[in-house]
């Protein structure tokens, strides 16, 4: 494949031009692997309508876990690498138009995750203290669009949905002490809020077995280590028959069920916190205090059909909780002028080849669906840069006629946006490090917008 791209009509003089839209991992990793490669002379423009780049490493991965955030260490080095250049704060259609976009780039590749959130589609879903562990997740990380929100944590008992590993980073912070979350990187509002929190029991609720719950041993392990929180698992919602048991195959199954099992076996310390992994549940009714509040959530309980799937059984508890958090899967959004499959929550594609859209591609999450870890992303990305390499090569791609990084940079400046650079970013990140550590905490994140665009490079 290099010998037929390197006979391509892109030369030093006239690089192929990307714009990959969207800078979490998907984004960084597809910008990695256009560099690596030597067929063709590339130069790469990322961009993320955030100032900060890194997507869900920064905003979704959970404060506590900092080992996972360690990856940003190679995506530093690859949004330095001289052919590529970040640009923060730039919304795609609007500041960059899906028109525009093509007119100054050969390629397109869309990474922009999914950053929305699926419905459990019962009553009471809209009350107050109801929402998506999507919306929690980003308040606590300090998202731009969350951090401002007002989040009084007066409730006693929330009902986490859902058995990922999202569900049990929700459940863990809502139980941390502040001593423990002091030694993250949770934003300082939070970290406020927490403090008063009246937060004493959580239910992962899961609405089939154990068995078939998501979340990893790691993650799982993590409650029977928590200062001030008892896991209660009942003995009867992890059993498993023998035939059952005797099928399963997957390691990572086994362990989580031994962990269950050895929770479910533990006398309760008397810790002024529990976390309650609850199994075949399904919630029906978030039930209404008369004002438009949460006041409690029903749950059916269910039995396992000969094909694994949760059958409820007419049986109904009600559960004390005053705050719902769903987790029951992340779902992409649209881009103006891009195609978008919303039933799947995904553009439409053929192994990263947006379809009807010659010279355009996508990555991660809005390619295949909310699925993997971090480094999943990053064979994806690759994958798609793959077919686009040979797209090149097989002379598939039309030139942009205003292919260059000073045309980009003029449209821009011609519509009066703040462009934050990579630079800028270098600068935000040494001050929220500096600032972090006079507090004694890895990081002290800058979290609203406007202040971060007054940390740039001088």
């Amino acid at each position: 494949m290099t010998d037929a791209l390197s006979q391509s009509a892109y030369s030093p003089e006239r690089p192929l031009r990307v714009a990959v839209i969207g800078s979490g991992p998907s984004g960084v990793f597809a910008a990695e692997a256009l560099i690596k490669q030597t067929g063709v002379p590339v130069q790469v423009d990322v961009y993320d309508r955030l100032p900060t780049p890194y997507g869900l490493v920064r905003y979704g991965v959970a404060p506590d876990h900092l080992t996972i955030k360690s990856v940003t260490r190679g995506f530093e080095k690859t949004l330095n690498d001289p052919r590529v250049r970040f640009l923060g704060n730039v919304e795609f259609g609007t500041d960059l138009t899906h028109e525009e976009a093509r007119a100054h780039y050969d390629a397109l590749i869309y990474t922009v995750g999914a950053s929305s959130d699926r419905r459990l589609g019962i009553p009471g879903e809209d009350l107050t203290g109801s929402m998506s562990a999507t919306e929690f997740v980003a308040w606590y990380n300090g998202h731009p669009d969350a951090a401002a929100r007002d989040m009084v944590l007066t409730a006693g008992g929330v009902a986490v949905i859902g058995v990922g590993n999202v569900a049990l980073d929700v459940s863990r912070i809502l139980v941390k002490t502040v001593a423990e979350l002091h030694e993250s990187d949770i934003a300082a509002h939070a970290l406020e809020a927490l403090a008063h929190s009246h937060v004493r029991d959580v239910w992962v609720l899961g609405r089939r077995g154990a068995a078939q719950a998501k979340f990893t041993t790691k993650e799982l392990r993590e409650f029977g280590e928590l200062h001030e929180a008892d896991p209660i698992v009942k003995p009867e919602e992890v059993l498993v028959d023998e035939a059952a048991e005797a099928a399963i195959t997957d390691n990572a199954v086994k362990k989580n069920l031994e962990v269950l099992r050895d929770f479910a076996g533990r006398t309760p310390e008397g810790k002024p916190r529990r976390i309650h992994l609850r199994f075949l549940v399904s919630p029906t009714e978030i039930l209404d205090d008369g004002n438009g509040h949460v006041a409690g959530l029903k749950l059916e309980r269910n039995t396992l059909d000969e094909a694994g799937n949760a059958v409820g059984t007419g049986e109904f508890e009600t559960l004390p909780v005053q705050m719902v958090l769903r987790s029951v899967g992340y779902k992409g959004v649209a881009l103006p002028g891009v195609p978008f499959d919303e039933r799947r929550g995904v553009i439409p594609n053929a192994e990263g080849r947006v379809e009807g859209r010659p010279g355009e591609y996508t990555a991660g999450w809005i390619k295949r669906g909310p699925s993997g870890v971090v480094g999943t992303n990053r064979k994806d990305a690759t994958d798609t840069v793959a077919h686009l390499l040979s797209d090149v090569a097989a002379g598939l791609l039309s030139p942009a006629p205003q292919a260059s990084a000073e045309a980009v940079d003029a449209l821009l400046a011609g519509k009066s946006v703040d462009v934050y650079t990579f630079e800028d970013w270098q600068a935000l990140d040494a001050h929220e490090l500096s600032h972090g550590q006079t507090l004694g905490r890895p990081r002290a994140k800058v979290v609203h917008k406007h202040e971060m665009l007054t940390h740039r490079k001088r």
